[in-house]
């Protein structure tokens, strides 16, 4: 499908976001980042009985498990990378690190609404954001020179037919989730924050838990319809909070067409995918360095690398 730029203007480069944000800038008041989401930007928030905790996640970077649903590197870090500032603090870190570039309220397995992840959903995200605020730990002005992140990578279609929700309502289903989305958002912007970035459904029919049933040969193509669906639900969404608004910015990151264009550089590269078993029944290749997903929903940290690149790259 092709979009034009007119009339999709929310899809703007990445480069052009930080761009905008660097205008910002003063020696005084470094940018800070705000996160909220699930595991695709969690650094580090969910506790220690989380698989991102357990080896071998974290075996690229830092070579051990620090949090990260990834061997290394999450979007979350090339966000922060990009606009200059160091990977914004976990929330669970907040009295032990600097947070002087921001915070990550994100937690694996988390969605918009509930899930079974015994973790905040992003509305409790938002408190956690607005608590800080009222305890004076960042000021309005500081969130002048501020961005915020916000990922919706699919937990909620999980939950949503684990507990028998239907072919049938799904679309109501994604419309009142990202109805909610909206208002959240909306509530982000309401706190202060100057600039928020959505990323969009990736292809769902591309990940490893969907194409498994082909031998992981071909992306499904009523999984991609379901992302496809969201994303124009969340465009539309978008551009009526735009319509709206005077002075913040929502931008949608297109993540659907950054991980098609990453996996088809991925799919043209020598297959280098061996691996070794080990005694924790997990399946870890020789070099994880030439993958682009670490398990079954997850990019590696080369993959994410691959997905970012894509977006500073996309016109």
């Amino acid at each position: 499908m092709i979009i034009k730029r007119k009339k999709y203007e929310m899809f703007i480069p990445i480069y052009q976001i930080c761009l905008k944000i660097w205008a910002y800038v003063d020696a005084n008041r470094p940018i800070k980042l705000f996160v909220f989401g699930d595991s695709y930007v969690d650094t580090g928030n969910r506790n220690f009985t989380a698989s991102s905790w357990k080896e071998p996640y974290g075996i690229t970077y830092p070579g051990i498990p620090a949090g990260h649903f990834s061997d290394g590197h999450v979007f979350t870090d090339y966000m922060a990378s990009w606009m200059g500032i160091k990977s914004p603090t976990p929330y669970r870190y907040r009295k032990l690190r600097p947070i002087k570039y921001g915070m990550n309220f994100a937690y694996g397995g988390t969605a918009v609404f509930d899930t079974l992840v015994a973790a905040p959903n992003m509305t409790k995200q938002i408190d956690l954001f607005e608590q800080l605020l009222q305890e004076k730990i960042y000021t309005r002005d500081d969130l002048k020179f501020s961005t915020a992140l916000v990922s919706v990578s699919g937990n909620d279609y999980g939950i949503y037919l684990a507990r028998g929700g239907s072919l049938r309502g799904l679309s109501a289903f994604t419309k009142s989730m990202i109805k909610q989305l909206g208002l959240n958002l909306q509530r982000i912007q309401g706190l202060g924050v100057r600039k928020i970035a959505v990323m969009n459904r990736q292809p769902l029919g591309c990940l490893p838990s969907e194409t498994i049933s082909d031998l992981y040969k071909n992306c499904s193509t009523s999984g991609n319809s379901v992302a496809l669906f969201h994303n124009q639900v969340l465009e539309k969404t978008v551009e009526k909070l735009n319509n709206k608004s005077k002075e913040s910015v929502f931008v949608i990151l297109n993540m659907y067409k950054a991980f098609l264009s990453a996996l088809k550089k991925q799919a043209s590269q020598p297959d280098t995918n061996a691996g070794t078993q080990s005694m924790e029944r997990y399946f870890v290749c020789n070099n994880p360095n030439s993958t682009f997903f670490w398990d079954d929903v997850h990019p590696s940290q080369t993959g994410w690398r691959a997905v970012y690149l894509a977006l500073c790259c996309s016109m």
